[in-house]
């Protein structure tokens, strides 16, 4: 039986998954096709409302990724699991939200958002890498 611990995180993580995917696949590879007019615009529009989808998931992941680490210490499932959302949490904070602010801004132009599908794979399978451990986790 799965404890609502595990519940959430794996819930949360596994939510987090498929948000990225979508970002790394979908989201950034289109930033290209936007007119150059409304390109400002169009990156405060998606930090607004990708940081009201992403944050209680995320927030909820760190929780309760640090809780059954707190619980289980001798678990490297829970290491390792943590080590993943600190990947995701300091490439987010120290890579993808200076980029998204700095080319919302106009410090940099829009072609460097392709930096921003590149940059983003650290995060895209950490998250990933998370899910798989959640699931291991669960099942076991």
């Amino acid at each position: 039986m799965i404890d609502s611990l595990s519940m959430a995180n794996t819930v949360s993580t596994w939510f987090m998954v498929g948000v990225i995917w979508l970002i790394q696949l979908v989201v950034y590879p289109s930033f290209r096709n936007i007119d150059p007019g409304r390109f400002r615009d169009a990156m405060l529009h998606h930090q607004k409302w990708m940081a009201r989808i992403v944050i209680l998931p995320m927030l909820v992941e760190l929780a309760t990724s640090l809780a059954l680490l707190a619980l289980h210490t001798d678990s490297l499932i829970y290491w390792y699991g943590c080590m993943c959302v600190a990947t995701w949490g300091f490439s987010t904070l120290l890579i993808q939200v200076p980029q998204h602010t700095a080319i919302a801004v106009g410090d940099l132009p829009q072609s460097d958002s392709n930096h921003l599908t590149v940059w983003n794979w650290p995060r895209t399978l950490a998250w990933t890498a998370h899910g798989i451990l959640c699931a291991f986790a669960v099942a076991t």
